[in-house]
């Protein structure tokens, strides 16, 4: 039984209708969603798991790495048609499902463009069989959940006891563990769907003999040198198996490693199994990375995976502007892992990593049309001739491309904004957990009883949010509002009322303990000054400059609104700041105005150095959010700007 503080709402019965995020939604499942169908249709993702190995009359299988692409997507569709139903998006789901289901084979094998027999579970490390059955899980829970549907249920369970029966301790099983993790947050998942302890003790397995000794990826190695199947990589050559998580056993391992993406999945599924099993040793660990990542690891932003050389944590307060990588399905992995220690703790320190992420470094990885996305998501961007020597890298950060040949960002993306309602909302014993704040609706048991709950807000551009408690009987129980870290003096009223926020706060959140009537009304207020935020002085790139940040939005300034040479722009402490909504501007933002120095630029000829004059002039400047930069005409941007 879990040990968690507190369980999510579902996300079908957390309802977003009006405010920031119900356009962005409306776009992903207006656009996002049934342009990603035709990408994996005219890419052969929904023929790839009837191939083969080779068939020549076929040709060449697609690329191997579409692999969970599928996945992601039937998932990603499933939270959408449930919240708001489409004919034409059912049949594609179907079609998917159908497609998936009929190329699996007759032991359970599941798996796009199948190994020879001979080569099944052969090469771990690097072909993510593990990797593709997760996803695979995890869409079958979303449909069933979504739509009560079971036939992908059916298939994925086949698959994942085939997995029970080959991998384990036991005497003649395989004691491997896949290369990419992601099934071990997944197997939970099937575990809490379908009430089988196997499960869950699979997923157990695969963290704790991860880096155990002999290193299986050691042996793995020596028994495929020189085979078809397998291509030494550069991270074998870069002090272990770091780059896998499988340097050490996980609760020996001291701070985030290796591929960012991994790590979070990893770290996602190791809290699961923690809280399921009770393993207070491993719930260690889990925190011991949470700090490790968002302490010492992590982007203003919330990004995370500061080095695009393995799409990897590289060391402590390493955290470069120009070259940040900060994948955006590293970010929505941060997502995953804040979300699951949240349940965990109950402490709002999760929620606030959480919301970051998602209002900043997740946000940025998909343009405001739905239909361009971010691979990696910079924090400085301009532009580089590529007849000079340089690769042309930052160009492609310029602007976000219409696709990629590893596409496992958009539909990423997809169906963490389709199921966003779910991360909105908590239950625990007698309380109600608000964790984000959207216009809309939940609908839930609280206390023993049914209880609907209309948020209504302009949030994250207003500092209001107004609250309608209607429970279908009155009774008494908790409504706990978050306090984000980054706000100062919360005001609160119930009917009309002041409440002290400070004195009924606990964990970060204001508990608002009482019987409640059917039509009770609570205001809540976040003030929302513009902050000048600055980095640990470890920092090393960011020292002498500052973000701009008003509530949980961080702002960059882009070319289009400033010129160029932003790296050039000082900010001085005095300087007056004010924020301003322009509802035209990049689909409706509040931007953040006021007055910077730069130096002259008249009279400085060509010369590369020149003695320091002095001269300066003052500037304008505009920021607009980092979520939304990249929509315009391609050109420079900046987050961290020089201050006096």
């Amino acid at each position: 039984m879990s040990k968690a503080r507190m369980a999510p709402v579902l996300w079908r019965d957390a309802r977003i209708d009006s405010g920031f995020w119900n356009g962005r939604l409306r776009v992903n499942r207006e656009v996002t969603i049934p342009l990603q169908y035709e990408k994996n249709r005219e890419g052969g993702v929904l023929d790839a798991y009837q191939w083969d190995w080779w068939d020549a009359e076929r040709g060449t299988p697609p690329w191997r790495i579409i692999m969970g692409d599928l996945g992601k997507w039937i998932e990603a569709a499933s939270y959408a048609q449930a919240t708001d139903p489409d004919a034409k998006l059912q049949g594609q789901i179907d079609d998917a499902v159908k497609a998936m289901v009929k190329g699996q084979k007759e032991d359970g094998y599941l798996y796009p463009n199948p190994l020879p027999r001979e080569w099944r579970w052969a090469n771990l490390q690097e072909l993510h069989e593990h990797y593709e059955v997760g996803h695979d899980i995890e869409a079958a829970v979303a449909r069933l959940r979504g739509a009560g549907a079971g036939d992908l249920m059916e298939a994925v369970s086949r698959a994942a006891d085939q997995l029970v029966e080959k991998f384990g301790w036991d005497a003649g099983q395989c004691r491997g563990y896949d290369g990419h993790p992601e099934v071990e947050l997944a197997l939970v998942k099937l575990y809490r769907a379908s009430g089988e302890r196997r499960y869950l003790e699979l997923a157990k397995f695969f963290v704790d003999a991860r880096g155990t000794e002999p290193n299986y990826f050691v042996q793995e190695a020596a028994r495929l040198e020189g085979s078809d199947i397998y291509s030494p990589g550069w991270h074998r050559t870069r002090g272990g198996y770091w780059y896998y998580q499988a340097h050490a056993p996980v609760r020996e391992q001291a701070e985030a490693a290796g591929h960012a993406v991994r790590a979070l999945y990893l770290y996602s599924g190791m809290a699961d199994v923690a809280v399921e099993t009770g393993d207070a040793e491993l719930m260690r660990t889990c925190r011991r990375m949470w700090r490790s990542v968002t302490r010492r690891r992590m982007y203003v932003t919330g990004g995370v995976g500061s080095d695009a050389h393995g799409e990897s944590f590289t060391f402590d307060h390493d955290l470069p502007n120009e070259t940040a990588y900060a994948e955006t399905c590293a970010n929505i992995a941060l997502v995953f892992f804040a979300h699951r220690m949240l349940q965990i703790e109950g402490d709002s320190e999760y929620a606030d990593v959480m919301e970051r992420a998602l209002y900043n470094g997740v946000l940025s990885g998909v343009g405001l049309d739905g239909r361009r996305f971010s691979y990696a998501n910079l924090l400085t961007a301009y532009p580089v001739p590529t007849d000079g020597g340089g690769d042309g890298r930052n160009n492609v950060a310029l602007t976000r491309q219409d696709w990629f040949s590893c596409a496992c960002c958009p539909p990423n993306i997809a169906r963490l904004l389709a199921s966003l309602g779910g991360y909105a909302y908590s239950t625990g014993a007698r309380s109600l957990y608000v964790h984000l704040y959207l216009g809309g609706e939940v609908t839930c048991d609280v206390a023993g009883r049914a209880v609907v709950v209309r948020q209504t807000t302009a949030y994250p551009w207003r500092e209001r949010v107004s609250f309608e408690v209607c429970p279908a009987e009155a009774g008494r129980f908790a409504l706990a509002l978050r306090v984000p870290g980054w706000c100062r003096g919360a005001r609160i009223k119930v009917n009309g009322k002041a409440v002290d926020a400070k004195r009924i706060a606990r964990k970060g959140y204001a508990r608002i303990d009482r019987v409640w009537r059917s039509g009770d009304r609570v205001e809540l207020v976040l003030p929302m000054p513009i902050e000048r935020i600055e980095a640990d002085a470890r920092v090393r790139m960011n020292c002498g400059k500052v973000a701009l940040q008003r509530g949980p939005v961080v702002y960059c300034l882009e070319q289009a609104d400033n010129g160029r040479e932003l790296a050039d722009l000082t900010i001085r402490r005095t300087a007056r700041l004010t924020a301003e909504h322009r509802p035209r501007l990049l689909g409706g933002v509040t931007v953040i105005r006021g007055k910077a120095q730069r130096r002259r630029r008249s009279g400085a000829g060509d010369a590369l150095y020149r003695p320091q004059r002095g001269k300066l002039e003052t500037v304008d400047f505009t920021a607009v959010p980092y979520c939304a930069w990249a929509n315009r005409k391609a050109g420079e941007m900046i987050v961290w700007i020089r201050s006096d």
